[in-house]
């Protein structure tokens, strides 16, 4: 069978993508190394919270979307779209090797001419300047024999997946384009024009990716300069939000960025640093990303400290003290809990002595990570007022409904997620 694009790495990027351009009439063969996922698929149901398995289920049914863990499979297809992650190692530098390892994989099954047409390959994963023309390039090439640019096209293209807002469509959503070359670039266009309504061309694979990392950096920079002047504000007794409410009437020259416990997801806390990485190569230090870097990793700590005044108000230490924290997941109404703060949270606060339950109604159980190991298996527990403080970490929906009238035990918000509440003494933001 012959495939209109094949798209590798079925998680958060992968699947909206691949589901858009089954959508858009394009014979799709998704692929994973996880089995599980491709059985899903298979059945027509999404593991993925704001992917409607109805969507999935469409596409299967109609025969524009199939998923294997069979990487031989590329040579069935003209196109080949890259969306595996793109972590920190331990020492925090830029870990591309799932990026190799998967060109390694598809580099045999690369020809030079099929039917006439010279294969595609594009990265999406966010990296920086000079992944896609140097490491990329260099396995494809070894592996395949062919020549990049001449045997087969290449090229790299930003994903922009905005989880869990309803109004972000992946069709709708510019698309950032840069080729190896000007052919290269062509086709990319090519492919992506089937499914996306509007296309940026840029000039190289560069461009391309150092757009990605500046739009991830401008976001990392300004929600440091938030949670920095919350602190600042909160010491003069000034509501940082009412602040951010008020300054976001000014119609040109602001835009509202909110403060928060820490950052988390797979973009904002990682993408600045391999910019980072990058610039020492060529002998120049990132001072507002690392800066920014320090304020959001140290909020945490301040949340830390706000429970602990917020227990003393009540008459209670941290140490052995049960706090429920609400919400696991990095970001609202998503059931995506990678790099989110909350557990940077509960390991401070069980470091303390505390004693630590989460509920999330989208995570009902942490799965297994490299970072939080320790963790995995703990499950989501109701929310009852038995223990001895609420902390909200996730501005979920279903919490800024829930009554919190009844309330006896302090609550420290850290995300302004409850508009009013019966004991006011009781309420306290972070």
């Amino acid at each position: 069978m012959k495939y209109d694009v094949f798209i590798i790495g079925l998680g958060y990027v992968g699947l909206p993508l691949a589901l858009q351009f089954a959508k858009s009439g394009c014979c799709v063969l998704g692929l994973d190394v996880d089995p599980i996922k491709i059985k899903e698929i298979e059945a027509g149901r999404s593991y993925i919270r704001h992917i409607p398995s109805e969507d999935i289920a469409t596409q299967v049914k109609a025969g524009r979307l199939t998923a294997s863990t069979n990487f031989s499979l590329v040579k069935d297809s003209d196109a080949v779209v890259i969306c595996v992650p793109t972590p920190l190692n331990k020492n925090r530098e830029p870990d591309i090797s799932y990026i190799l390892k998967t060109g390694e994989a598809i580099a045999p099954h690369l020809r030079p001419e099929d039917g006439g047409r010279k294969k595609l390959v594009v990265l999406e994963s966010t990296t920086y300047p000079g992944t896609t023309d140097e490491d990329l390039k260099e396995v494809l090439e070894k592996g395949s024999g062919l020549k990049a640019g001449e045997d087969f096209h290449l090229a790299f293209s930003p994903e922009r997946e905005d989880p869990g807002n309803p109004q972000s469509k992946v069709a709708e959503i510019p698309k950032v384009v840069g080729g190896l070359t000007p052919a290269c670039l062509e086709r990319a266009k090519e492919l992506y024009g089937k499914a996306i309504k509007k296309l940026v061309p840029v000039s190289s694979t560069r461009a391309a990716e150092a757009t990605k990392l500046m739009e991830n950096i401008f976001r990392s920079v300004n929600i440091a300069l938030v949670n920095e002047l919350k602190i600042i504000y909160g010491s003069m007794g000034i509501d940082i939000w009412e602040v951010i409410e008020a300054a976001k009437t000014k119609p040109f020259g602001f835009m509202p960025f909110y403060p928060g416990p820490g950052l988390g997801g797979h973009c904002i806390p990682i993408d600045p640093f391999y910019l980072t990485w990058k610039a020492r190569e060529y002998g120049h230090a990132t001072r507002f990303i690392e800066l920014a870097g320090e304020i959001n990793t140290a909020m945490p700590d301040h949340v830390v400290v706000k429970v602990g005044e917020a227990l003393n108000t009540v008459g209670k230490p941290i140490k052995g003290s049960k706090i429920l924290l609400l919400g696991l997941a990095y970001k609202a109404d998503v059931d995506d809990d990678r790099e989110s703060p909350s557990y940077i949270l509960i390991e401070k606060l069980e470091d303390k002595g505390a004693k630590v339950d989460y509920h999330d109604p989208y995570v009902p159980a942490i799965r297994p990570s490299r970072e939080h190991s320790h963790l995995a298996g703990r499950k989501s527990v109701p929310i009852e007022t038995s223990c001895d403080m609420l902390l909200i970490s996730t501005a979920h929906g279903p919490f800024k409904t829930h009554d919190f009238s009844k309330l006896k035990v302090p609550l420290v918000d850290t995300r302004n997620c409850v508009a009013t509440i019966n004991r006011p003494e009781l309420y306290f933001r972070a």
